[in-house]
């Protein structure tokens, strides 16, 4: 690695749908280069062709796809800012009720995902002199609710992992920020969540202007755009509506 790595390059999980694919637009916008990660190649490839973006799709908890999205990243000149958004939520058990697969599916992909794709990652970052990783969390990272058990216990884990990186690599001047919203509405977050429609839209019944993907992307942008020396350690972001994780306000 050399300090000739490209600057305003980031690599964006989670870019198919979502907060993913909106950051990508964001930063697309902004003139970066945006390399864009994700499962789904079609997806991707629509991306791609919108936006200018670099779709390179992969699964971020295989080793082996890690080591190539490296490899593909270092021979397109590098990128100084790492974006996990990849990430996710399955059922809403309580824990006497746990299904383990949900649970082993929520580690993978929220912890185990965001570490390999850091781990592999890091030395360039490092080599820029200015590299930044930001991490999408959630507020179910920092408070507990019933019925959240797996996916509070995945979030807290990626929110602990954040704050222990920070302190890790400040010695490299590796900015680290962690930005948790808190409700969201997407095409696919609470339906991939509860596997139904119906329970999925319940899930913003009467809440007036729950976030878009659109507006966690904005402080995404925002948060990596800034000068290198200014860090958000972290952002919490909810809609009006919800003042706290237990406090939401639905309207008739």
């Amino acid at each position: 690695m050399t300090k000739d790595l490209q600057k305003k390059a980031a690599l964006v999980t989670g870019a198919s749908s979502g907060i993913g694919e909106a950051a990508v637009r964001a930063l697309r916008a902004d003139g970066w280069t945006v390399f864009a990660v994700a499962r789904r190649a079609e997806r991707l490839a629509s991306l791609e062709s919108e936006t200018g973006a670099v779709a390179l799709p992969a699964d971020i908890a295989e080793d082996d796809d890690v080591s190539r999205l490296l490899a593909q990243v270092t021979g397109a000149g590098g990128i100084d800012t790492l974006i996990n958004i990849a990430g996710g939520a399955r059922g809403a058990d309580r824990i006497g009720d746990a299904s383990t697969a949900d649970w082993e599916w929520m580690y993978q992909v929220n912890v185990l995902g965001t570490m390999k794709l850091t781990r592999a990652f890091l030395p360039m970052l490092r080599a820029t002199g200015e590299g930044t990783v930001l991490n999408l969390t959630s507020t179910a990272g920092l408070d507990a609710y019933e019925g959240g058990g797996g996916y509070n216990a995945a979030k807290f884990a990626q929110h602990a992992m954040t704050k222990a990186l920070r302190l890790e690599e400040v010695e490299n001047n590796v900015r680290v920020i962690e930005v948790a919203p808190g409700l969201v509405q997407t095409e696919e977050f609470a339906l991939n969540r509860l596997g139904d429609a119906q329970a999925a839209d319940k899930v913003y019944q009467g809440v007036e202007k729950p976030l878009t993907a659109e507006d966690v992307a904005d402080v995404v942008r925002y948060a990596v755009t800034v000068p290198h020396h200014v860090n958000l350690d972290q952002i919490v972001i909810r809609p009006v509506a919800q003042a706290a994780t237990h406090k939401l306000i639905r309207k008739a």
